[in-house]
């Protein structure tokens, strides 16, 4: 039932979308600019030396063989790969203090970009909230200005914490990956492999902090309460990490789908819709199964109100106060 109720409280804010794709426009052009004037220059350095050209060629041959499902060119090409990654490691090894600089800044502009977009998703949560609570067709601009200090307060933490989370997935995913690599593995299951695992690593975040910016909105928690409530599946009762695990994994395999065929059959310009619609669906996600765990009524759409067996609502003066029911 969350899953058919999350589609449908997507479909009544659909317009969330528009709002969230303007925003995360402006704040991506922004971070191109920046990352263009810190990484041309270092590119303009190696650009032209014999080991990055050695890979080009290596990665434009595979993707060939890759598109004409040459499976044996593509295993003998990736071994090409191989060592002229290997060559252009040893080259950057002796730049290393220029890698450093620009590994530092580019890291830098990518924590303050992911900040920006981090105001936006924070911004869409509470729009949809105040859909689903009360039927309010709550302005972006308005209420990101509104929600400022919250939002800017939930993403200094959270940015970090997924920043170092994502390091040490792609860490640990490619260190096991390369070792694979160098056993031999072949090339299609190494992939297979390799993408299955980042999946369900990014799925299982999403199933542990799923209830953090319900309860920041809706729930009126502080930051330390959010993360215990969204992180604690002890107390039992209808909060199952299961049931939320598997509902997740559906959902991105299905965004993941719908943006590599936006992709591929619109020639990029499908993804325009579909990017920003992946992070208003997810969030839908998140105040369906807050809201269906903790029993409390919301409006669907406009005609279809969910009142689950045993309601919770809040007194009058809890309301006033912007206080949850306990």
């Amino acid at each position: 039932m969350k899953f058919k109720h999350t589609f449908n409280v997507f479909v009544d804010n659909f317009s969330v979308t528009y709002k969230l794709l303007l925003y995360r426009f402006v704040i991506l052009l922004f971070s191109l600019c920046l990352y263009t004037a810190v990484i041309f220059p270092f590119i303009s350095r190696v650009s032209d030396t014999t080991q990055v050209a050695a890979l080009s060629e290596a990665l434009k041959n595979f993707g060939s063989a890759f598109v004409n499902l040459d499976f044996n060119a593509m295993q003998s090409i990736w071994g090409t790969i191989r060592e002229a990654f290997t060559e252009l490691m040893e080259m950057l090894a002796g730049m290393a203090g220029s890698v450093i600089l620009t590994v530092f800044i580019i890291a830098l502009v990518y924590l303050v970009q992911k900040f920006f977009l981090g105001l936006g998703n924070y911004t869409a949560g509470a729009i949809i909230n105040d859909k689903m609570a009360m039927r309010a067709q709550s302005p972006f601009i308005g209420t990101l200005i509104k929600n400022l200090g919250h939002a800017a307060l939930y993403n200094a933490i959270y940015v970090p914490l997924s920043f170092v989370y994502d390091i040490l997935i792609f860490a640990a995913v490619g260190g096991i990956a390369f070792g694979l690599m160098n056993a031999g593995t072949p090339i299609l299951l190494l992939i297979f492999f390799s993408s299955t695992a980042i999946v369900f690593l990014y799925v299982l975040k999403m199933a542990f902090t799923s209830d953090w910016l319900p309860a920041l909105i809706y729930g009126k928690m502080n930051n330390r309460k959010a993360i215990a409530y969204s992180f604690d599946y002890t107390k039992g009762g209808n909060k199952n990490f299961w049931d939320v695990l598997s509902n997740f994994i559906v959902l991105v395999l299905i965004i993941f789908g719908l943006n590599v065929a936006a992709t591929l059959l619109t020639l990029g310009a499908g993804i325009l819709i579909t990017l920003p619609a992946s992070y208003v669906i997810l969030i839908c996600f998140e105040f369906v199964n807050y809201s269906d765990n903790n029993e409390i009524k919301y409006f669907m759409d406009k005609n279809t109100i969910v009142k689950p067996d045993r309601e919770k609502t809040r007194t009058r003066e809890q309301f006033f106060r912007g206080e949850d029911n306990d």
